[in-house]
């Protein structure tokens, strides 16, 4: 196959995983400045410079050397996020930090000077720690509020700079991870199927609420949504784990269907019948949500599972499932399915028409 010269080929970081910097030019606190036994262990009681992550790869000093051996490597797109706590060191502050702004400038303007195209996660897994540990994350209607402000700064800032980019990073990850994707310090066994949902609503508002400012703000600015991809395989032809696929593809397929179609879908508003669970929403959100669709959908792949009756449960990919007998797996314990990749992009493409992007 020959990609035409235009592809958009690239990486992808995030500031949490590199910029370093955690103290510096007034940024505050985010969720993941005090995990330091990593993404699931939760944060400490209190932040202290021994558990502090200090440096990562010192990317925040250091981008110009390594954008250089982008270039080198024949990037044409880089991902990477904005850091929400250096634009808002609190997340409802009255002004952004002018510095946190500014290094933003010099990255973007070191991308373009290589031709690279930047590619912007809002919000990637690094809610303002403030807004978690006052707010209790994306679990509160009033981080709607606070990510508008904090959207309207962006694109008010970096329009002609920035022409793509993802509202949330795996929004689909907030109902197995609730603290890390939304900010939620609420723990996990603690929390409803309705508070779950509710700010999975809370996020989708904001997503479409965003999407609508950049189309009014940067006209030529394309807004995609990111989506955790874990194809599912059944374990057998047996129509009982074929059904069982079908409900278990419901739960990630529910977050592209809003974003795509701005709609509730039947088989969510069937689950939510089934479970007691019930989504409190205006009707301007509903509208808001129907008239601001996104532009394309990105999504990251690391594994597929199986579902079904039988076979080996858990079978050591993160997000559980069963263990597909027929893959071979990492040291980690993942399994590895290049064939998934494809069968991905399919799949969603015919479900979606929509442009896509591999971003992870």
């Amino acid at each position: 196959m020959i990609f035409p010269d235009d592809f958009l080929w690239g990486g992808a970081v995030a500031a949490n995983q590199c910029e370093g910097a955690y103290h510096e030019d007034g940024k505050g606190l985010d969720i993941q400045d005090v995990m330091p036994k990593g993404i699931l262990s939760g944060p400490t009681a209190e932040p202290t410079p021994d558990n502090l992550k200090l440096k990562a790869i010192d990317f925040y000093h250091r981008y110009p050397e390594d954008i250089k051996l982008f270039a080198e490597m024949g990037f044409k797109v880089f991902r990477t996020s904005i850091a929400w706590s250096r634009i808002y060191p609190n997340g409802d502050d009255a002004e952004p930090n002018e510095e946190g702004l500014a290094f933003y400038d010099r990255l973007f303007d070191e991308c373009r000077k290589y031709g690279i195209e930047p590619l912007v996660t809002i919000s990637h897994y690094e809610t303002p720690l403030h807004l978690a540990k006052a707010y209790n994350g994306w679990a509160n209607h009033a981080l709607i509020g606070f990510y508008e402000r904090y959207v309207r700064t962006l694109f008010a800032r970096y329009r002609g700079k920035v022409k793509y980019w993802l509202t949330f990073n795996e929004i689909n990850s907030v109902l197995h991870q609730p603290l890390l994707s939304g900010g939620i310090m609420t723990p996990r066994e603690k929390l409803s199927l309705t508070d779950l949902y509710q700010a999975c609503h809370h996020e989708f508002v904001a997503s479409a609420l965003a999407t609508k400012l950049a189309h009014e703000m940067m006209p030529e600015a394309k807004v995609g949504c990111m989506i955790l991809a874990m194809p599912i395989y059944p374990l057998t032809p047996a129509p009982d784990d074929m059904i069982a696929v079908m409900q278990a593809n419901h739960f990630n397929d529910f977050f592209g269907d809003m974003h795509v179609r701005g709609r509730y879908p039947g088989y969510m508003k069937r689950y939510f019948r089934e479970n007691g669970i019930e989504i409190r929403m205006t009707p301007e959100e509903e509208q808001l949500l129907r008239e601001n669709t996104v532009d394309f959908v990105s999504f990251s792949y690391y594994v597929s599972i199986c579902e079904g009756h039988g076979g080996e449960n858990g079978g050591g990919n993160i997000l559980g499932g069963k263990k597909n007998p027929y893959l071979k797996a990492s040291e980690w314990g993942w399994q590895i399915d290049p064939q998934g990749l494809r069968y991905t992009l399919n799949r969603f493409y015919d479900r979606w028409q929509k442009p896509l992007f591999i971003v992870e």
